[in-house]
């Protein structure tokens, strides 16, 4: 049995973690001196009405080594195989405090355990649609190394392309990559942003919102063709963008997937209110 398992950076939708049996850690956001676990202690609900009035902007953290080894342990003790899948280690140490789990869990049971540990350079739905398929081959009974080979294929196929209100919620959290250049040029313009080998990277400027969002669509329509799409529709606190986004992706594409999830508050924090996007891969 494979036990297959996340970050809640993955944005999965309820549904799809009781439907494959996967397992999330929390990771955590920090307002002041108050430690949220993301989705457990903080619902997006709540992160989206105090972020607007904080004073000091939040910063987020990584699940500890410890916090693993607990999450990670009894299905260990169950006897099951454990494929770990996560956000980018360019972005944040958690990949780093799985495997210093897995080495210390290894020496409390004296022997090499059957854990698997990804640095994806994938986060929120792009990396929930790994983690499902990922889920799906284990439903399917395939071996830990089947799964990881079905991993690392899809993994280069997976797009995420997204519109953010501003780059200051980027700027203030460090996590802006290449699309630092863009910083202070832009007035009026909407950025249009992607995450490209683990990081963020600009991908064009848009002069308005409403330009920005129909090039989501056109962009989507470059990359993905007319093939079986499985496709999820992101928005920070922006349903009816999102929505407005989705009806034109399902009227105009077969989608074998189609998901529309609510960027939580470890990206939140990073991505801003209003941020929209698209995750993506064909067959």
């Amino acid at each position: 049995m494979i036990q297959i398992a996340t970050d809640s950076s993955a944005h999965l939708p309820v549904e799809e973690r009781q439907k494959y049996n996967i397992a999330v850690i929390p990771l955590k956001a920090i307002f002041g001196t108050t430690v949220y676990r993301d989705e457990v202690d903080l619902t997006n609900e709540q992160f989206y009405r105090m972020l607007p009035d904080v004073k000091e902007h939040p910063t987020t953290s990584q699940p500890s080594a410890g916090e693993f080894e607990q999450f990670y342990k009894p299905f260990i003790e169950a006897g099951k195989e454990i494929v770990s899948l996560h956000l980018p280690s360019k972005l944040s140490g958690t990949y780093a405090s799985a495997c210093a789990a897995k080495q210390n869990l290894e020496q409390q049971f004296k022997r090499t355990l059957p854990i698997s540990i990804v640095d994806t350079p994938w986060l929120s739905m792009a990396l929930g649609l790994l983690v499902i398929a990922a889920a799906q081959a284990a439903q399917a009974g395939k071996s830990r190394e089947q799964i990881l080979a079905t991993v690392e294929a899809l993994i280069p196929k997976l797009n995420l392309i997204f519109v953010v209100d501003t780059l200051e919620y980027l700027r203030r959290g460090g996590r802006i990559g290449g699309a630092r250049a863009l910083v202070g040029t832009l007035l009026q313009v909407k950025p249009m942003l992607e995450i490209r080998n683990g990081q963020v990277e600009p991908l064009e400027q848009p002069r308005s919102r409403a330009r920005a969002l129909a090039r989501l669509l056109e962009v989507l329509k470059e990359r993905a063709d007319q093939r079986p799409l499985h496709v999820a529709v992101l928005h920070a606190n922006a349903p009816q963008e999102a929505e407005k986004i989705a009806e034109q992706v399902r009227a105009q594409y077969e989608c074998k997937e189609f998901y529309i999830t609510e960027i939580g508050p470890v990206i939140g924090i990073h991505s801003g209110p209003g941020a929209v996007g698209l995750a993506f891969y064909t067959d």
